[in-house]
C-alpha cells in the first residue's frame, strides 16, 4: 500500500472518529491536508472501495435526506498503524514539539488527546492551567504533524483509548503512567496496543518551569 492510499485511509479513520463520516467531509479533510483536485480524492477513495480498504454507503437523515457515507472496513483499519499520546499541553514547547514528533516517527495517524482541565488537577492539584480544553486542543490542533486533537473523556484514560483503539500508545519521557501496566490493561478491555516510552533531547524544559518563571505574568507577554 502507497503513502496516497495511507493518507486517505487515514483521513477516513480520523473523520470516522469524530463523526464526520460523510464523503464530502471527508473530501473537506484530505483537501485541507493536500489542497488537490476533487475528482482525484474521488476516484482514489472509489478504487479503495473496490479492494474491500473502506465501505461507501447512503444514509437518509429524518428529513428524508440522502447522505453518502464513507467508512474503514476492517482490513482498511489494519493497514495503518495509529499513535496515540495523551497530555494537558498548556504552554506548547520545544519538548512538546521532539515528543509529538517522535511519537508520529512510530505510525501512519497521530491522536492527540488533550485532557480536560478537571482531570488535569485530579492528576496534580496544584498545578496552574492557563488555557481550558478547547484552547488547548486549538493549539495542538494547529502542529501540520498533528493528524487529529480530541479532548479526553472525563473517566480514566482507558475510557478514550477504547474510543481510539490505536496501535501504540507513546508516553512523555516525565509521564507517570507504567508502560507494563497500560499495556496489561488495554489487554483486558480486548485491545492490543503497544506502548513506548518517549525520551527527550532536553529534560529540563518542562511546562512546569516555565509556568514556575512566568507566574501571573504570562498574558502580559
Amino acid at each position: 500500500m502507497n503513502t496516497l492510499q495511507k493518507f486517505i485511509l487515514g483521513s477516513i479513520y480520523c473523520n470516522n472518529l469524530t463523526n464526520s463520516s460523510t464523503l464530502n467531509s471527508v473530501i473537506s479533510y484530505l483537501k485541507n491536508k493536500i489542497d488537490l483536485d476533487t475528482q482525484f480524492y474521488t476516484k482514489r477513495i472509489n478504487d479503495l472501495e473496490r479492494h474491500g480498504y473502506i465501505i461507501i454507503k447512503d444514509e437518509f437523515d429524518k428529513q428524508g435526506s440522502k447522505q453518502v457515507l464513507c467508512y474503514l472496513s476492517n482490513l482498511g483499519r489494519s493497514k495503518i498503524k495509529v499513535v496515540f499520546v495523551g497530555g494537558v499541553f498548556d504552554i506548547l514547547h520545544p519538548g512538546h514539539i521532539y515528543t509529538l514528533k517522535a511519537a508520529k516517527s512510530y505510525g501512519d495517524i497521530l491522536v492527540v488527546i488533550v485532557a480536560t482541565t478537571s482531570t488535569a488537577l485530579k492528576l496534580k492539584k496544584n498545578r496552574s492551567i492557563y488555557h481550558d480544553e478547547k484552547q488547548r486542543q486549538e493549539l495542538v490542533s494547529s502542529l501540520s504533524f498533528v493528524d487529529l486533537s480530541l479532548i479526553g473523556k472525563e473517566g480514566t484514560l482507558y475510557d478514550t483509548v477504547s474510543i481510539v483503539k490505536p496501535n501504540i500508545i507513546a508516553l512523555g519521557y516525565d509521564q507517570s503512567h507504567n508502560e507494563k501496566e497500560i499495556q496489561k490493561n488495554c489487554f483486558d478491555l480486548g485491545l492490543k496496543i503497544s506502548v513506548v516510552r518517549l525520551s527527550s533531547p532536553n529534560p529540563k524544559i518542562k511546562s512546569s518551569v516555565i509556568k514556575e518563571s512566568l507566574g501571573n505574568t504570562f498574558y502580559d507577554i
